[in-house]
């Protein structure tokens, strides 16, 4: 369906992030209201595209981070 566009590098790091968002945006407290809405969808995004491998930006863009996978 669609094409993987991202590197194993950019994969794990969108992951890690999106974790971390996820972690400060539902359970640390250390943001509130709309900053930790925020940070929760941010973070649910980059999880689901390091995990999938695409990236509807980067197709928007023409970018592609995948070695393997040049279009």
């Amino acid at each position: 369906m669609f094409s993987v566009n991202e590197g194993a590098l950019d994969r794990s790091v969108r992951v890690v992030l999106g974790a971390v968002l996820i972690w400060l945006g539902s359970v640390s407290g250390m943001v509130e209201g709309g900053f930790a809405t925020a940070a929760l969808v941010i973070g649910i995004v980059m999880v689901v595209t390091g995990i999938t491998g695409f990236c509807g930006l980067y197709k928007l863009f023409g970018w592609n981070t995948c070695p393997a996978k040049k279009d």
